[in-house]
């Protein structure tokens, strides 16, 4: 066929554009996207600045009711489209976002029949583009059995990836729960443990810059999917595995025709700035119902991550009501064995107890029972909804404020389902909802209006589990702010002052081996709305002063996010803004420590602020410094040591 040259005025301009070849730019023209139809087999590519990002990489669905990933060509135009959108969500990380885009719909045909549109978002800084697939004659739903959907990263690239566990593994057959260790600076060619990768997955494009893989807009009428890899830098599109779920439900989604796919998002940036900043996973999505009332975010205390079952007392769940009022905290997370260890009767007590100190509750709840073999109760509340609307009517009646519900596993169209159903009866009582041992959120802070925060990471219990993760706790912490949390709130509950993990403060457990500096700074670096620290009740007299005194004071709602400097696995230094305030955070993970010279355009020149910083032996102090003309300062951060800036 031969290929015809023709002009087409787009957004920004004229592009010459080949029959084969549809190429469009973000609204600054700086990142480009290139699709193809050659072959048959549609195709994108990725550039930036004029350097590929992306490669050649395939496109296309196989159904039940036909392949289309060969056999196609274009059809008709190129349409194209601008997207200038404001929004306001106080629970991520930016508070207000003006959105602008290049909207493409490339529509291809098979057998002279339109078989489905690939709608393009293209901002300066990310790449989105979902299926919109239409009926085949009267048939009007159908079964995706395969996305060819690719990633092809140029050859030198190297890896910053989280290996997807296998079904119905780890703790009570719990897995997959997205809480695995991450590899860094890896090569590429493998796939993980065998089943892949979670998202979001970060690749660093050899010294030319960065590129974050993930997916939003996932709700029941889909699965939530991974990344599978193959060799020559090609990764791919993959469902949930057969097993997840104890087997139960399909792995392929189903849906509706019209109907459409969730969109693949991918953020480049010649720095890690555009990754940490991205909004893409919100810009794309809008709220699936009304919030039923207005939602209170906030600080909390949870007893479980330092005294662990043993403390889930009604003594013990009151003194920590007492701490949190203490701290001038909103909430207490009662955790796991509350029906048996305190007792219906006891938590309606508590609630009223901890209503007297203006503190609310959150209770924590076993997702079900017969797709693992998780012990903790309360069981069999959130899998029915019957069982789980009374539930939420009784906690409705005593004032809790929202639920942690636990153990869920699997990524497959039904569990989408199960989370959407929780979410909606729970917003019906006025109730947020936190979900641990489960998937990632994709898009859910704007979708679900009293969703608060997921865990999705290896979190901070596994450091009350093992000393092999308080020893890598400085490794993880400095990959969230790169990797999981850049997509979506992480409810990892951090920020321990005690040295050691049980009641007693005594060594006998877990030993923290990050200073107090370091505990500071994550509780700016990790963001969620509603925070759960793993603060203890002793640490008002154990703890320094100056840290408590912080602690009381660090809002977990942010209005503007910027990079620093860091490097995933080494170093972060981050700078959130909360009203007025800017504070600037910073930890090390590297041997060696950390001294660099920073620049801080969000400070005046001479104005005064607060600097948080650890000696050689990870002492702590404070100090109140000025900020020279340059508005620069030199950091000094030992290993497992962290620094805090903020300004008054």
């Amino acid at each position: 066929m031969k290929k015809q040259l023709f002009l087409i005025v787009a957004l920004g301009g004229c592009l010459t554009l080949y029959a084969t070849d549809r190429k469009f730019s973000s609204p600054d023209g700086r990142l480009q996207v290139v699709v193809s139809d050659e072959g048959g087999s549609p195709s994108y590519q990725v550039n930036y600045d004029g350097v590929t990002f992306l490669e050649k990489s395939p496109l296309g669905l196989v159904t039940n009711i036909g392949d289309f990933s060969q056999g196609l060509s274009f059809s008709g135009e190129l349409k194209l489209d601008k997207v200038d959108e404001t929004y306001s969500l106080q629970t991520i990380k930016q508070s207000n976002v003006h959105y602008q885009a290049t909207e493409a719909v490339c529509s291809f045909q098979q057998q002279d029949r339109t078989v489905f549109d690939i709608v393009f978002r293209v901002s300066n800084r990310d790449v989105a583009f979902k299926y919109k697939v239409y009926p085949k004659g009267g048939t009007l739903c159908c079964v995706v059995n395969e996305e060819k959907t690719g990633f092809v990263l140029p050859a030198g690239s190297t890896t910053f990836l989280c290996p997807q566990s296998g079904p119905m593994g780890g703790f009570a057959r719990t897995s997959p729960s997205y809480e695995t260790s991450y590899t860094v600076d890896d090569e590429m060619g493998k796939n993980g443990w065998g089943q892949g990768y979670t998202f979001p997955c970060l690749f660093k494009n050899s010294d030319k810059g960065w590129v974050l893989i993930s997916e939003t807009g996932v709700d029941s009428r889909y699965c939530a999917s991974r990344l599978i890899g193959h060799a020559d830098g090609l990764y791919t599109v993959g469902y949930p595995q057969e097993g997840e779920y104890n087997g139960n439900g399909t792995v392929c989604p189903g849906i509706p025709l019209p109907g459409e796919t969730p969109w693949r998002t991918v953020t480049v940036g010649q720095t890690l700035a555009p990754i940490v900043e991205t909004t893409v996973s919100f810009d794309l999505v809008a709220p699936l119902y009304e919030a039923s009332q207005p939602y209170q975010y906030g600080c909390g205390t949870w007893s479980w991550i330092i005294g662990g079952d043993a403390s889930m007392t009604y003594d013990d769940q009151k003194r920590y009501i007492d701490f949190s009022a203490a701290m001038g905290y909103q909430s207490v997370l009662v955790d796991a064995l509350w029906d048996t260890r305190v007792g219906y009767d006891k938590i309606e007590e508590l609630a009223r107890y901890a209503q007297s100190k203006n503190v609310a509750l959150y209770l924590w709840y076993n997702s079900n029972g017969y797709w693992n073999d998780a012990p903790q109760g309360p069981r069999g509340k959130m899998g029915n909804i019957i069982t789980r609307r009374k539930e939420m009517k009784w906690m409705k009646s005593i004032g809790i404020r929202g639920i942690k519900v636990d153990f869920i596993g699997s990524d497959k169209q039904v569990t989408m389902q199960l989370y959407e159903d929780i979410l909606a009866d729970a917003n019906d009582y006025g109730l947020l909802v936190i979900f641990h041992g489960c998937t990632l959120p994709r898009g859910w802070e704007r979708m679900y209006p009293n969703y608060a925060s997921s865990e999705a990471v290896l979190a901070s219990e596994n450091m009350n589990f093992s000393q092999g993760s308080c020893d890598a706790e400085a490794f993880n912490a400095c990959l969230h702010p790169f990797i999981r949390n850049t997509v979506g709130s992480m409810d990892f509950g951090g920020s321990t002052l005690n040295h050691y993990y049980n009641m007693k403060n005594q060594p006998k457990a877990s030993r923290r081996v990050t200073s107090d500096v370091f505990a500071l700074a994550t509780a700016v670096l990790f963001q969620s709305p509603v925070q759960h620290f793993a603060l203890a009740p002793n640490n008002l007299t154990d703890a320094p002063a100056w840290a408590i005194d912080f602690m009381k004071r660090v809002p977990t709602t942010w209005d503007e996010v910027r990079f620093v400097d860091g490097y995933p696995g080494k170093y972060v230094v981050l700078a959130r803004r909360h009203g007025d305030t800017w504070y600037v955070a910073g930890i090390n993970a590297e041997k060696e420590p950390l001294k660099i010279k920073v620049s801080l355009p969000m400070f005046e020149a001479g104005e005064e602020l607060s600097f948080y910083t650890d000696d050689k032996e990870l002492k702590g102090s404070v100090e109140t410094k000025k900020l020279n003309k340059k508005q620069q300062t030199d950091l000094f951060i030992p290993c497992n040591g962290g620094v805090l800036i903020y300004n008054e």
